[in-house]
């Protein structure tokens, strides 16, 4: 009898607490609501999914707290955006005390609000916790392929109104941050802008200048890193200015994907000049 006791002891030393058990679901953590998003819609009632940084606010100058530590202390994964490694550094993931947490760095270009980005986005997400959870592989896979297949007619659906709205004759001046997002809608980019902080006297006067040129009907601001920083060459031009969401959950009642691209569409269409 001692020797069997021995044995089961042995095992479970050996496998660990941190193996997923039977039934349980696969423990995941992001870094932004995007992410948080992606693996929604991929890992459905599989997956339990928790998110570090808000989506109202710029995830560059976001403050770590001791929650958010906790939380990783409790994953199996992490999943990152490759552009924050320098806010989550490896010292940070280490003092969350979890030796069987992975840390996972999305490298995908682009402005994840564009629908061909967004389904790259998904089937990359499908990959990685596939390869993590094997034995839900088929199931990411399925998922995935659906949330691809429900983007594309999202897709079709928004650029069939923002073309026969006209936006292939709007130009506009819009952040850095939007500007992947708004040459997918078909509007006609004359320049970009940064954060506020970046906005001398001398740039706006640049800006301006070059929205004169331009015939520029529209600012487009980025809410996450600067919703007014548009505001003052809006005023120099004469113009409309409209504050879109790179984030689900960013704006109100948008907290999937598909909400918050149907919500930025719906304000450009609704500031296009009349």
């Amino acid at each position: 009898m001692t020797g069997i006791v021995l044995l089961i002891l042995a095992l479970f030393i050996a496998t660990g607490c941190d193996s997923q058990q039977p039934g349980s679901k696969f423990k995941v953590v992001t870094g932004t609501t995007l992410l948080m998003t992606a693996v929604q819609e991929v890992g459905g009632d599989r997956v339990e999914v928790k998110n570090i940084i808000p989506p109202g606010i710029c995830p560059g100058h976001f403050d770590i707290k001791p929650s958010d530590v906790a939380m990783l202390g409790q994953a199996r994964v992490f999943l990152m955006h490759d552009w924050q490694g320098q806010l989550f550094t490896k010292e940070l993931v280490a003092s969350a005390k979890n030796p069987g947490l992975e840390v996972v760095s999305v490298a995908i270009k682009g402005n994840w609000m564009a629908p061909p980005v967004w389904q790259e986005a998904l089937r990359n997400v499908a990959g990685i916790l596939g390869e993590k959870d094997p034995g839900n592989k088929d199931y990411y896979q399925t998922n995935a392929q659906k949330a691809v297949d429900q983007t594309a007619k999202v897709a079709r659906e928004m650029q069939g109104r923002l073309q026969a709205a006209g936006a292939g004759k709007v130009t506009v001046l819009c952040s850095n941050q939007q500007e992947g997002f708004v040459r997918w809608a078909g509007l006609q980019v004359a320049g970009t802008y940064g954060r506020p902080e970046e906005l001398t006297p001398q740039r706006v006067r640049e800006l301006v200048d070059k929205g004169r040129q331009a015939g520029v009907k529209l600012i487009i601001d980025n809410l996450q890193s600067g919703p007014e920083a548009g505001a003052g060459i809006a005023k120099e031009l004469g113009v409309r200015r409209v504050t879109l969401s790179n984030f689900p959950g960013g704006l109100p009642g948008t907290d999937k994907w598909e909400q918050a691209v149907q919500k930025n569409v719906e304000l450009l269409l609704a500031a296009f000049p009349k």
